[in-house]
């Protein structure tokens, strides 16, 4: 299994979802296609425990950064460990935790989050939404940043800040009236960098956490 998890996850690396197929997964191992059902049941399967696999490090990194005498800042850890692991491996945030029948390491990645707002005065439910917002805000952005640029930018015709730049040359050219948040951030949007923007918000989310925990 720990064979067939590697290759499946090396193949994921390199092209994406397409690319995994049991065909070109036995090929790798230098097997036939029916040995591939030994181990998993369909392509869904195969899907869940890849991300699985990875996730196991990504536990482990995330089980050293806690302990401190503050759990939002475990939690920031955390986060932005699963969040670099996402944007690393843009198919990952599609598989995490869809089946936690299969996925005993994103379950306790789910379980180490939620332990950190057992340390917080909330409630119950409030501690609910809160690990679903952490977990919802660092997928959803990881997933979206790590997505592939266009493919004049990936051929390199055209760089990235050139691209950028006709997208705010179009910001700039709207209707200051009609358009006055646009007008007042576009120079910071220009120059902005994705992770710490990431980060500038998971920090306002956490923030708001922790005043709704009075910590």
């Amino acid at each position: 299994m720990e064979a067939v998890l590697t290759e499946a996850v090396a193949l994921l690396d390199e092209a994406g979802e397409s690319a995994l197929t049991f065909r070109a997964l036995a090929a790798r191992l230098g097997g036939g296609v029916g040995s591939i059902y030994w181990y998993v049941s369909s392509k869904d399967e195969l899907l869940d425990r890849a991300a699985d696999h990875v996730l196991a490090d990504v536990l482990r990194a995330a089980e050293m950064l806690t302990g401190s005498d503050d759990p939002i800042d475990d939690l920031r850890a955390i986060a932005m460990t699963l969040f670099d692991a996402i944007a690393d491996r843009p198919w990952l945030g599609a598989y995490f935790m869809r089946n936690t029948g299969v996925q005993p390491h994103g379950m306790k990645l789910y379980e180490l989050i939620g332990e950190q707002t057992l340390r917080l005065d909330l409630t119950r439910r409030e501690r609910f939404h809160a690990v679903s917002a952490v977990i919802g805000y660092v997928v959803g952005i990881a997933a979206d940043m790590g997505q592939q640029p266009p493919q004049e930018v990936r051929d390199g015709e055209v760089s990235r800040e050139d691209y950028l730049s006709r997208f705010v040359a179009q910001w700039r050219a709207m209707d200051a009236d009609q358009y006055p948040f646009v007008h007042h951030i576009v120079d910071d949007f220009e120059v902005h960098d994705d992770a710490d923007q990431f980060s500038a918000g998971l920090d306002l989310l956490l923030a708001g956490l922790r005043l709704q925990a009075g910590a």
